[in-house]
């Protein structure tokens, strides 16, 4: 039988595993049956307040099981969820409500005072009460009936160039082919047993849930503060028998650099599947070192293609210093380079990384320009209609066809794991009344966003007003205020000359 909607992964798991636990937090957890029942309590609660499909309902996150219930009662009522980060603040939550007009914003405890604040744009729906809603069954079975396997699961906003936060839109079949592929190749079973550190507005959540509802595994959502201490993230992964981690590369990184692993290792664990960033040779080795036994896993992608298009499992030696392939094509994608004219370049050249499949998201939510700039015709094929997506990094692919992430073509860069656009950052922070001009640049070797600004701010203030602006990911590190900024001839703000003072010519 055909599966058209990603709710069937959580169905079936719930009736072969009913009791079994699927989902837990440090408060909080949910065996499959619990999940369902919570799931079909939401969507009957949601399916009152609106009679349509495919609506977008907001919900707030604060990385908890709960969570999860909610997503899937948001999916029982035949809508998408767009999760929403509860600590993101409200100026941005509010642009992102307009855009939606969404059907509900769905928060959990804790969340009353931000939802009432956004109470103007949709009404709020407390998670824990809709759980306890009676279900109608036959009502969801309805809803859930008019929704394809092109409908949408979910849309992630991401920063955007122009200051406005793009809204990637996802369907059930890029979800399901994802998750098919992902299970079989990575071996995971009803055994297994997951880490999760990614947040759920993070789309490299995505795997640990989804791949969780289809096998029927397990999944433990870690505490934010064991990352601050990597003896107790250990211990934690020890006891709760941990076989397998989807991280954030930055994750794996920051424990491999605290020297925790040379005192402890997690003794269940089989698979380290990363993705997000560059994989670094160095920390890597130390993981290796380590836990010989583990695979290790780079995998690459943006949102745009649902979560990840390459993967390159590790089974051979690197220097610290050798940059790490991020591989092949995953199934049913295809993943190729073409230069500045949309031509395609020869193994050892290096052009933009392309992406062709049922991975592709279906756009940007209300925002046409950008989604057609991002997803065009296949310029290899004149013949029919053939989208592919660019986008934007550089790669280059050797003779055995394996490819390796070179860089970003743009302002767009990787910081702390998230994908942010400085333009967005410089948008928001010019609109400060003080500042004239602001310029943010990215210092990759170091992780770090400089802001170089005009005006009669000082740093400290600016620093603390940035914070109230922007997600925590966004907001820079360091601060340069000027007399004047530097413009080349055309007038434009000289930017390699900023660079070259604050990051090339720092110490």
């Amino acid at each position: 039988m055909l599966q058209k909607n990603v709710l069937d992964y959580l169905t079936a798991s719930a009736g072969r595993f009913p009791d079994k636990l699927a989902f837990a937090d440090e408060t909080g957890q949910f065996t499959f049956s619990q999940l369902l029942a919570a799931a079909q309590g939401l969507g009957t609660c949601l399916a009152g307040l609106d009679p349509r499909t495919n609506r977008p309902v907001g919900v707030l996150v604060n990385h908890t099981a709960a969570n999860i219930a909610s997503f899937m009662g948001v999916l029982a009522a035949g809508c998408f969820y767009v999760p929403l980060d509860m600590q993101m603040p409200l100026p941005r939550l509010r642009g992102i409500l307009e855009t939606l007009s969404p059907t509900a914003l769905v928060y959990p405890p804790g969340g009353e005072e931000t939802a009432r604040a956004l109470a103007d744009l949709c009404p709020p729906v407390p998670d824990a009460e809709a759980f306890a809603h009676p279900a109608d069954p036959a009502l969801l079975a309805r809803r859930q009936g008019q929704v394809l396997d092109i409908d949408p699961v979910y849309a992630i906003f991401t920063s955007g160039s122009t200051g406005t936060p793009k809204g990637i839109v996802i369907c059930h079949r890029s979800v399901i082919d994802f998750v098919e592929w992902m299970a079989d190749a990575c071996q995971f079973t009803h055994e297994d047993v997951m880490g999760n550190q990614a947040p759920f507005y993070f789309d490299l959540s995505v795997k640990d849930i989804y791949l969780t509802l289809k096998c029927g595994a397990t999944t433990h959502i870690i505490p934010k503060k064991d990352f601050l201490f990597p003896t107790l993230l250990i211990d934690f992964l020890e006891e709760k028998k941990v076989t397998a981690l989807v991280w954030a590369t930055s994750a794996f990184h920051l424990v491999a650099n605290s020297g925790v692993l040379e005192k402890k290792v997690p003794s269940h664990l089989r698979t380290a599947i990363l993705g997000g960033e560059a994989l670094q040779a160095k920390q890597l080795n130390r993981w290796r070192a380590a836990l010989p036994q583990v695979q290790y896993t780079n995998l690459y992608g943006p949102t745009e293609v649902t979560v990840d298009c390459t993967w390159y499992p590790i089974h051979r030696e690197f220097a610290d210093d050798e940059r790490i392939p991020i591989g092949r094509a995953c199934a049913n994608k295809e993943v190729f380079l073409l230069d500045e004219h949309l031509r395609p370049v020869p193994p050892g050249q290096p052009g933009e990384l392309c992406v062709r499949g049922m991975g592709l998201a279906k756009g940007y939510f209300a925002q046409w320009d950008k989604t057609r700039s991002a997803f065009i015709q296949d310029p290899r094929n004149p013949n029919y209609p053939d989208l592919i997506y660019r986008t934007g990094d550089l790669a280059v692919m050797d003779e055995e066809g394996l490819f390796t992430f070179l860089t970003r073509q743009d302002g767009q860069v990787k910081h702390m794991g998230y994908r942010i656009e400085l333009g967005e950052i410089e948008t928001v922070l010019s609109s400060i009344p003080a500042l004239q001009e602001v310029v943010c640049l990215f210092d990759g070797d170091k992780d770090r966003i400089h802001c170089v600004y005009t005006g009669g701010e000082d740093p400290k203030v600016l620093a603390k007003t940035a914070r109230s602006l922007l997600p925590r990911y966004m907001v820079p590190n360091l601060y340069h205020q000027l007399d004047t900024m530097p413009h080349n001839p055309n007038g434009k703000i000289d930017r390699p000359k900023l660079k070259e003072e604050f990051i090339h010519g720092a110490s």
